[in-house]
């Protein structure tokens, strides 16, 4: 039985992964909005049983290879959505050094970076990267989580070898257990069989 906040089906991936690491980016103040993002009441990744079941063995996968998980982002509620684009359609660029020095704000919506539907509020959408156990940090992809450009493309020629065969590395696990590439983000996921294909969620993260 699920916790009453949020539906049958969907479970905190932290009780399913117990050693994933969460940097939760729409929890904090460091992401493209630069303020928490509405319905992100506590720094925690929901995914459907089933995402998270599937995420499991990729974590098992990587923990051999002596690395970790990092989520960046799962479930994500509709209203978080609309902040997305409350913010979109408004002045504040105060984050844009950061994560969109190259694109004009007024176009985000053309270029599909920012949506008024997600596929992250179906609740199997991850976002993630992978950290080195030994050395305690994150893998280099070559760009960051969130940035708004050619340069956050999985096959983006731009990034060193090194770099693309972590971007590959990543791919390649989560192929491997069910889910499918964004070709735009090289840190997003969707589990090719997600349960709830036509529905998006609205419930909190906490």
């Amino acid at each position: 039985m699920s916790d009453l906040h949020m539906p049958d089906g969907f479970v905190s991936v932290s009780e399913v992964i117990p050693d994933v690491l969460l940097d939760v980016r729409y929890y904090s103040t460091y992401n493209f909005v630069g303020e928490r993002v509405d319905g992100y009441e506590a720094p925690v990744v929901l995914l459907t049983k089933e995402a998270a079941d599937a995420l499991a063995l990729v974590s098992a996968d990587m923990r051999r290879k002596g690395l970790r998980l990092v989520l960046y982002d799962g479930y994500r509620p509709q209203r978080a959505v609309d902040h997305f684009v409350r913010w979109a359609e408004s002045a504040d660029e105060s984050m844009r050094a950061a994560f969109y020095p190259d694109v004009e704000k007024r176009d985000l919506f053309e270029r599909g970076f920012i949506a008024r539907r997600s596929g992250h509020s179906r609740g199997s959408t991850i976002d993630l990267t992978l950290l080195d156990e030994k050395g305690g940090t994150p893998l280099d992809m070559g760009g960051p989580f969130d940035f708004f450009g050619e340069r956050s493309h999985p096959d983006y020629p731009g990034v060193t070898p090194a770099q693309h065969a972590n971007r590959m590395l990543l791919r390649q696990a989560m192929l491997d257990h069910g889910f499918k590439p964004l070709s735009t983000e090289w840190w997003h996921f969707t589990l090719k069989d997600e349960p709830y294909p036509d529905t998006y969620f609205d419930f909190p993260v906490r």
